[in-house]
């Protein structure tokens, strides 16, 4: 059946995807910034236990996420307070742990599951359900953000500093592991476990050249991630292809050309 462009399901997809694209340029910013890509990563593939195990004990997709992958950031931070390993050693050591395990309990159990949708994300997967948990969980990271705003960038910039400004960096770190958890968990149907980072990264990545502030650069990558998703899921509608590898090729097409114009146009 020919898809249409304002089928339900599209639209469902659409307003899924608005609701990862504005939290996910904003905080993509800070994975950035703090150069936590592998983290960004290491966090999604844990998100594949939290499938498995909601799915298991009857709980849902989605709070079997948030879970694990609370579980997950909690871990990882309490094993660094130790430096007796490299993070991305640790990170190395737990995504693999976890993505295993994953596939071990969906195997032993039988879990029926369309794993290529949750790898990869799926349009037509999105129901109503889903987006009320996508816009509720977009609006307490934006209040998380707005509210602490200050803190996160101060603890971004310099802990020594931050700390000589009162705050407890470990606090901050606990939060923003917190509300990347939440952005990988609301992310996952439409743009899928293995490509949330690239999400996560690209937008931010492509409005770093253009600005001069943090807070110009938030709202560029958010601006930036809007246009992937609008672009990338009228194609996937058109040429019927997955909407998140669609979504992140369109990202990286903007960041490519982005990148193109300010060493060859702006410099000249």
């Amino acid at each position: 059946m020919e898809r249409k462009i304002f089928d339900p399901f599209i639209i469902r997809g659409l307003l899924a995807g608005i609701a990862v694209a504005l939290v996910a340029g904003i905080v993509g910013c800070f994975v950035v910034w703090r150069r936590m890509s592998y983290f960004g990563d290491s966090l999604a593939h844990a998100s594949l236990l939290g499938v498995a195990l909601g799915i298991l004990i009857g709980i849902g997709a989605n709070a079997g996420i948030v879970f694990t992958s609370l579980l997950f950031g909690f871990l990882l931070l309490w094993l660094q307070q130790s430096k007796d390993l490299p993070t991305d050693t640790l990170l190395g050591v737990l995504s693999h742990f976890a993505l295993s395990i994953s596939i071990i309990i969906i195997s032993l159990n039988k879990i029926k599951i369309d794993l290529h949708s949750f790898l990869f994300g799926d349009i037509l997967t999105v129901t109503s359900n889903d987006l009320w948990w996508m816009y509720l969980g977009g609006i307490i990271v934006l209040i998380l953000i707005l509210f602490n705003w200050s803190s996160l960038i101060l603890v971004t910039i310099d802990e020594d500093l931050a700390k000589a400004e009162g705050i407890n960096p470990l606090f901050v770190n606990l939060l923003l592991t917190t509300i990347l958890t939440i952005v990988v968990a609301i992310s996952v149907k439409i743009i899928g476990i293995l490509l949330i980072t690239s999400m996560l990264i690209i937008p931010a990545a492509t409005s770093r050249r253009l600005v001069s502030s943090p807070e110009s650069m938030a709202f560029v990558a958010t601006l930036f991630g809007l246009l992937s998703v609008f672009l990338g899921i009228f194609l996937s509608v058109e040429i019927d292809t997955p909407s998140g590898p669609t979504i992140v090729v369109v990202s990286s097409f903007l960041f490519l050309l982005t990148t193109f114009l300010s060493i060859f146009v702006v410099k000249k």
